[in-house]
C-alpha cells in the first residue's frame, strides 16, 4: 500500500451538550466525551486508510477542564501513528462558549483503531509518514503507548 504524509487536516466532530448529557454539576458525563472521541478517531482513521475500523484502546487520556451544559464540544482527531493494522489518532476536546465563540481545551487522549474486514479479521493499512519534527514526536509518543499496550496484552495472555 502507499505511504501517506501526516499533513492532512484533523477531522472535527461538534455536539452541543444538553441537560441529558450532564451530571448533577452541569458538566458533560465523561462517557459522553469518550463516545465523541471514539467517533472522531474512527472517522480520522477511516479517512486516512479508506477502511472500516474498530476501537482497540484509548490511552493517555487526561481531562483538564469540563464541558458545560449549553456549550459545544468540538472534538478534533488526527492520525499520528500507524502499524500494520492499527491507526492511532490524537484526539483533543474543546469546549466552545456559544456567547463569545471562544474555545478552551478540555481533554486529550490517544485512541487506537484496528482496520477490520467484514469477517472481523484485521486488514492492512497504509503507512503514515511523519513529515515534521512535531509529527515525528507524536509518532514516537504513540508508538511507545502502542508497544506498552502490546506488552500488557502479552503478559495477560501468558497468565491465561
Amino acid at each position: 500500500m502507499n505511504e501517506r504524509e501526516a499533513a492532512s487536516t484533523p477531522i472535527s466532530v461538534f455536539e452541543e451538550i444538553f441537560p441529558s448529557d450532564t451530571n448533577p454539576y452541569g458538566t458533560a458525563f465523561g462517557g459522553k466525551i469518550l463516545a465523541l472521541m471514539d467517533r472522531a478517531a474512527g472517522l480520522a482513521a477511516s479517512r486516512f486508510a479508506h477502511r472500516h475500523f474498530v476501537t482497540a484502546s484509548l490511552d493517555s487520556l487526561e481531562f483538564s477542564a469540563p464541558v458545560r451544559q449549553g456549550e459545544i464540544a468540538e472534538v478534533e482527531a488526527r492520525v499520528v501513528y500507524t502499524s500494520a493494522h492499527t491507526c492511532a489518532a490524537l484526539v483533543r476536546v474543546f469546549a466552545i462558549d456559544k456567547q463569545v465563540w471562544d474555545r478552551r481545551q478540555c481533554c486529550e487522549g490517544t485512541v487506537f483503531m484496528v482496520a477490520v474486514g467484514e469477517d472481523g479479521r484485521p486488514l492492512s493499512i497504509p503507512r503514515l509518514v511523519p513529515a515534521t519534527e512535531e509529527a515525528k514526536r507524536e509518532w514516537d509518543d504513540a508508538r511507545l503507548i502502542h508497544e506498552d499496550m502490546l506488552r500488557r496484552r502479552a503478559r495477560r495472555n501468558a497468565k491465561e
